[in-house]
């Protein structure tokens, strides 16, 4: 990306999901968009559109005209087509028109990738930043929303994705490979099994990926339920009532044995002494830490360990994109090297 001396200076903390994808700038920018790009069909959803594609909500509220392209899978880059390089390219094209970048200006943003993500994948993704910014970094996802927090020490980051579920062991320096853990069982995967569920309970109904995440985004929750999840879903082209309550609880708590196993590990990365500690400062942060009574019923997994404390993060939205601004407006890109994978020139 070409500059000037003559424009502004842009940081940039992107929170890159499989699902959606979060945007914080030191402009002011804060903005949420769904990680899809859709292209039309044929040229009739190109003269209904008025264009040759479209991203985010709006391409999901059009899909039944334009084939979709999920640009991330399991929190990684898809490299299985031109196609998805083309829609991870126009994304990112996308992001900085967000954030107001111009011709002249000189942008600097670090990314969030899966804890665990491969070294060609983190690539991947920097040659994609470096064709829409002059500097850029990725990092492990847990570590932005860490930094945010100002948890660097004697805590624990759950962090739950659409595609993968990060835990990161935060021990006062820049976690290793050996500190973090990823699942490839995330939002995602509670949408499968409840699809799965409710088309074993009711075969009936149309059912599709979009309407069981709506149904778990709004209703989500593991152990004894709030309140009845009864929904109108569509018979025949019919709207009735369906109590889906035991399938979205089911659905829900599959996710928690691996991420009690996992923080069963994670823990005794930790020095003997500072264990009782690191209980008291485990972190529930992305979309899947609004699922109502993980915290507790995760606490209630550990208690063989001791007292156990977990919180979740205020705004799961931003918190990673939150941290990784932060990180770029308190660190000189020329350390940025010592935090991660960094693609650009200084200066």
């Amino acid at each position: 990306m070409q500059t000037s001396s003559q424009g502004k200076e842009i940081l940039v903390g992107i929170d890159l999901g499989t699902s959606r994808t979060a945007i914080i700038s030191n402009r002011g920018t804060k903005k949420m968009i769904r990680t899809v790009v859709g292209y039309p069909k044929d040229i009739i959803g190109v003269k209904i559109l008025g264009q040759t594609r479209v991203i985010g909500e709006e391409a999901l509220e059009k899909h039944s005209y334009l084939n979709l392209f999920y640009p991330l899978e399991n929190g990684v880059l898809k490299e299985t087509s031109e196609k998805d390089n083309q829609a991870t390219m126009e994304l990112l094209q996308h992001v900085m028109t967000l954030v107001g970048a111009g011709p002249t200006d000189k942008v600097s943003g670090i990314v969030g990738v899966p804890a665990r993500a491969s070294i060609s994948s983190r690539s991947q993704l920097l040659k994609f930043t470096d064709s829409v910014m002059d500097f850029s970094m990725v990092v492990s996802e847990p570590f932005m929303v860490a930094y945010g927090l100002n948890r660097l020490n004697r805590s624990i980051i759950i962090d739950i994705g659409a595609g993968t579920i990060d835990l990161c062991a935060m021990k006062g320096m820049i976690p290793g490979s050996d500190d973090q853990i990823t699942l490839l069982k995330g939002g995602n995967y509670i949408d499968d099994i409840f699809m799965k569920a409710v088309a074993e309970s009711y075969p009936e109904v149309q059912f599709t990926p979009l309407l069981a995440q709506k149904i778990k985004d709004a209703h989500g929750f593991v152990g004894d339920a709030p309140e009845a999840v009864v929904v109108n879903l569509r018979t025949g082209g019919r709207p009735v009532p369906h109590d889906l309550t035991e399938e979205l609880r089911m659905s829900c708590e599959s996710i928690v044995p691996d991420i009690v196993e996992s923080l069963e590990h994670i823990i005794t990365l930790f020095d003997p002494e500072e264990q009782e500690e690191v209980l008291q400062n485990i972190i529930l942060a992305g979309g899947g830490s609004r699922i109502r009574g993980l915290d507790s019923m995760i606490a209630d997994a550990l208690q063989g360990f001791g007292t156990v404390k977990i919180s979740r993060v205020s705004d799961p939205d931003y918190a990673g994109a939150a941290g990784a601004l932060k990180m770029a407006s308190e660190l000189p890109t020329d350390y940025w090297n010592q935090i991660g994978d960094v693609m650009g020139e200084e200066g």
